[in-house]
């Protein structure tokens, strides 16, 4: 079951203060705060990158694989809260290190 576009608005919608994009890719989306991958969603499911600060803000979340064969990813049950979301995107981008420039094709 492929992400909802309708999902992605939503949650765009409440990303907007952490200055995040979606990108689709490979029939669902990868979350950026300021350029940096922090989230995916798949099959309607918000996932975010296991960091320090994603395990204290979801002391709870499951452990969830995005898709078959990936690292398990932290899932965000609860996407109501905007400021709450805007604060985990925020720190947890914080803890990434910066996104390797890409390489120019042949």
């Amino acid at each position: 079951m492929a992400t909802d576009p309708t999902y992605i608005d939503y949650l765009e919608e409440r990303l907007t203060g952490a200055n995040c994009t979606a990108r689709k890719m490979f029939g669902e989306y990868a979350i950026y705060c300021e350029g940096k991958l922090f989230a995916l969603v798949c099959d309607n499911r918000f996932l975010v990158k296991i960091t320090p600060a994603a395990k204290e803000l979801l002391p709870d979340a499951a452990e969830e694989p995005p898709y078959s064969g990936a690292k398990p990813m932290l899932l965000v049950e609860e996407t109501d809260d905007a400021e709450f979301l805007c604060t985990l995107a925020r720190r947890v981008s914080a803890e990434l290190p910066a996104s390797k420039p890409k390489k120019p094709r042949k």
